[in-house]
């Protein structure tokens, strides 16, 4: 899929590049398979205002995984990760000022289990798959890339499903691509799930009343639906849309274009639109609307528009998002990050209604590629932390600046990247003097840095 999503925290395991190659026995198959390796080191420290606590983790690990050669089309995939915790704060124990949770430094290991430290291990590939022509289908443990489920890897291992999934190109010019999904595995964690279970893995945040949500381990749904439909229009406009029904809890349609321009040289204009639209489904999880996810007869709507000029070396973008007062944007965390063109790393707007984003973003990249930097820089309008029907997590409005660093090592340290990301949330909306609103939220600094190895 070609989706516009923000350029941070690229890098991402290895689904592609399988062999071009057919055998002709079982055993050929095996021998002709590829296997792709990363190493990764994530180091990430959160300084919080005044009295708060400070964290900070060090995690190291990394991946296999194995595709074997086509043998009559069929092709078996098979790939798990490991992880370390090399030293890191305290995570599982509460700030004693606000009582609140670590809630970054913990992604590094198991959101589920904040005290384990060893058994950090997981299958995430087990898959056959058959192919023909410009079609595939695959069924069985795999990697994802949708608008609202995703790897989103900006941690130590990402979002995995389990499913059947089909894609096509057979059409001049459409790509489409679909299918049912049973089970996920989120980011952070490193157990396998049903679809309800999976929801609530993550902080719950507050029913539309105020009162604690109480749907964790209380939603029940078959599965998830997706059906997504690509066009371009030559090299310059490309047209998609998303289907995501989830059984029994709710629906959405997304809708996205981008067009580019080209200017005189080697310049261009590039314009982007993103529409989306959700509603419940059933009782949205749970006939108790108390343990409910998406509250009965509910909906919520929202649009994102970018614009910016770009060339080989530069690019500026400004974008801006809109969720209405309809209702709550609502997108499992443990899913995916959201795909709206503001979206900046290590926070979202998913859980408000009635908010407004606009988000600046520079970029350069040096002519060997070899040197990757973005600034960004938004401001986020989020309802009031008392208005609970809108804002489902209390978050204040807050402006968050973010520098993103990154550089692919040449010579006999081929294969390596490094990663500098460096970010800084301040606060715009009022907290009523409440601490537990500014921990880990706003006023704070975050510091980053990743090294990949890829073989």
């Amino acid at each position: 899929m070609s989706l516009v999503l923000p350029w941070v925290l690229k890098t991402q395991p290895a689904v592609g590049n399988l062999p071009s190659d057919t055998a002709s026995s079982p055993l050929e198959a095996f021998k002709r398979g590829t296997t792709h390796l990363q190493f990764r080191s994530f180091f990430m420290a959160t300084d919080n205002e005044g009295a708060l606590s400070d964290y900070y983790a060090w995690a190291g690990g990394g991946s296999i995984h194995y595709h074997t050669a086509s043998l009559f089309g069929w092709r078996l995939g098979i790939g798990g990760m490991f992880n370390y915790n090399i030293a890191s704060a305290d995570l599982k124990t509460p700030d004693p000022v606000t009582n609140a949770p670590n809630r970054y430094e913990i992604g590094l290991f198991d959101v589920s289990s904040p005290g384990n430290k060893r058994d950090l291990d997981r299958l995430e590939e087990l898959w056959l798959r058959y192919e023909r022509g410009k079609s595939k289908v695959t069924v069985g443990k795999q990697l994802l890339q949708t608008p609202f489920i995703n790897f989103q890897d900006g941690r130590m291992r990402p979002t995995v499903v389990g499913g059947l999934w089909a894609e096509t190109q057979a059409l001049r010019q459409i790509k489409m691509e679909g299918g049912w999904l049973w089970q996920i595995s989120p980011r952070s964690t490193v157990d396998w799930y049903d679809i309800g279970e999976s929801i609530g893995l993550y902080p719950k945040g507050l029913n539309p009343d105020g009162g604690a949500s109480g749907y964790p381990e209380n939603l029940k749904s078959k599965g998830v639906g997706l059906i997504g439909l690509k066009r371009n229009w030559g090299e310059r406009a490309v047209v998609q849309v998303w289907n995501q029904y989830v059984d029994n809890i709710f629906n959405t349609v997304f809708v996205q274009a981008d067009l580019t321009t080209p200017l005189k040289k080697e310049d261009t204009l590039r314009f982007g639109i993103q529409c989306m639209r959700q509603d419940a489904v059933a009782e949205g999880g749970n006939p108790d609307q108390q343990r409910t996810y998406f509250p009965r007869g509910t909906h919520s709507t929202g649009f994102s528009a970018q614009t910016g000029w770009g060339n080989r070396r530069w690019s500026a973008l400004l974008a801006y998002t809109r969720i209405t007062s309809a209702g709550r944007f609502l997108s499992p965390r443990e899913w995916g990050r959201e795909p709206f063109y503001t979206f900046m790393a290590r926070e979202r707007m998913e859980g408000a209604g009635n908010s407004h984003a606009i988000v600046g973003r520079l970029r350069w990249q040096s002519p060997a590629k070899r040197w990757r930097t973005e600034l960004a820089y938004g401001h986020f309008y989020l309802p009031d932390i008392k208005d609970t029907r809108l804002n489902k997590y209390a978050f204040p409005a807050f402006d968050q600046l973010n520098a993103d660093i990154r550089y692919a090592f040449e010579g006999w340290l081929s294969g390596l990247h490094a990663q500098l990301l460096l970010v800084r949330k301040g606060r715009l909306g009022e907290i009523y003097g409440n601490p537990r609103a500014v921990i880990n939220r706003v006023n704070m600094w975050q510091y980053n840095l990743i090294l990949n190895y890829t073989i």
